[in-house]
């Protein structure tokens, strides 16, 4: 008989995305977990809870009753102080605080937190009048990005190819309220023409620890093109980022914002993520993120070989430098978003969705927008499912996730043809 030296804990997850479930898929692997609750949760998350995300008492309330240690997926419940109140109730909660959420609820506060620290990033000015904003563009010699200040989902940040798209921009954003409050002040910077690459972090506030590289496609429509989305697909490794690149990045950006967050006061703990443009071979951060990416998670989280609750529990507990540095799977992992035709815009709903029996069982099925009802699932959102598959190489990994993807239908399926096929450009 084995004896078991340790407390089994309860997860409350938060959030509703594929994100949430590839987390949940992999904490339930831990020998140190019970049972898994999300809120709100979605058609293939375990144990689903009636209580609403935005309830920050209620949660605290099911979070005592049910010895949960709690993860937060998503950036708003982080950026509206979630993890300081479950703090002041004693309860263990993985995430950054209120403050340190302001890398990524507010793109002002980060541009000039960069600037103040000396972390590579572009030049920029911020407004809050379209006419000066306007007039800022003719002074310029190179086109630009404009970007909402606040949360907006993935998207708000309109990359120009010329000053009429970028004066479209910043009516969309400033007139016209397209992202409401989150619009309330823009930011104009320097695009930088690169490729673009995801590079996630473990921090305790003292130390980071990377996570597998990774590179998302934004765009809906193949070959990047059309407006940016939430992400239509993701893998794992990149060869984008290769090991020099990776040392760099990890110390002139993750390290250096670590410790200049803890200079300022306050301190990260959480995921930090830091959206990387490669030019030249330099590293430049477009934004950062304070959660795990979305779709990055799931080809993150199907290469992880190691106790995702042991790391989480001591970036919570300051001893992160106490782990051995995690191990990855050496096999590639590409995830395919499977969306409803319309998103980012209008999209249909209720759908029902078929063909999960016929998925290999070495495939995993992430959901995000869908729903239980009636014992069927039904498509209720923009992106619907995350294909997520292994492979031997990153061509053999695009090969079983877009065979798996050809086995679920619904009446208004769309996915990108051409994941993963800027990493192939590498090999």
């Amino acid at each position: 008989m084995v004896k078991r030296y340790f407390a089994l804990v309860n997860i409350l997850i938060v959030g509703s995305g594929g994100r949430e479930h590839a987390l949940s898929w992999k904490l339930s692997q831990s020998r140190k977990v019970d049972t898994i609750f999300t809120v709100p949760g979605n058609g293939g998350t375990p144990n689903n809870l009636s209580i609403d995300a935005d309830d920050p008492d209620g949660l605290i309330d099911f979070a005592k009753k049910n010895n949960c240690f709690t993860v937060v997926g998503p950036e708003a419940p982080l950026a509206a102080g979630i993890v300081d109140e479950f703090n002041s109730n004693n309860l263990k909660i993985f995430g950054p605080s209120r403050k340190a959420a302001q890398l990524e609820s507010s793109k002002i506060w980060a541009k000039n937190f960069m600037r103040r620290n000396g972390i590579s990033t572009s030049r920029f000015e911020i407004f809050d009048d379209a006419q000066k904003a306007k007039k800022y563009l003719e002074s310029l010699d190179y086109n630009v990005v404009v970007k909402a200040d606040g949360l907006a989902a993935g998207k708000g940040v309109i990359v120009c190819n010329s000053d009429d798209e970028a004066r479209l921009a910043i009516d969309t954003i400033l007139v016209k309220k397209t992202f409401g409050d989150a619009g309330n002040r823009i930011i104009i910077e320097e695009r930088i023409d690169g490729i673009e690459a995801s590079y996630i972090a473990l921090s305790d506030g003292s130390v980071a620890i990377p996570m597998a590289t990774s590179q998302d496609h934004k765009r809906i429509f193949d070959g990047d093109k059309g407006p940016n989305t939430g992400g239509m697909g993701a893998y794992s490794p990149t060869p984008v980022i290769d090991d020099l690149l990776a040392k760099k990045i990890q110390e002139e950006i993750i390290d250096k914002t670590i410790l200049a967050m803890k200079n300022e006061g306050i301190q990260f703990k959480g995921f930090l993520y830091a959206g990387i443009m490669i030019r030249d071979n330099e590293p430049f951060v477009l934004e950062y993120n304070v959660r795990m990416g979305d779709p990055e998670c799931q080809p993150i989280m199907m290469r992880m070989d190691f106790d995702l609750y042991d790391y989480l529990e001591a970036s919570i507990d300051g001893t992160l430098s106490s782990m051995p540095q995690p191990a990855w799977k050496k096999e590639s992992a590409v995830c395919v978003v499977l969306a409803s035709e319309g998103y980012p815009g209008s999209y249909p709903s209720n759908e029902e969705i078929s063909g999960f029996d016929s998925v290999p069982n070495d495939v995993c099925v992430f959901h995000a927008g869908t729903k239980r009802r009636d014992g069927k699932i039904l498509s209720n959102g923009g992106r619907v499912l995350g294909v997520t598959a292994l492979g031997d190489s990153l061509e053999s990994a695009i090969s079983n996730a877009y065979g798996a993807v050809e086995k679920i239908s619904w009446p208004h399926k769309y996915c990108r043809k051409d994941i993963g096929q800027k990493g192939l450009a590498y090999f």
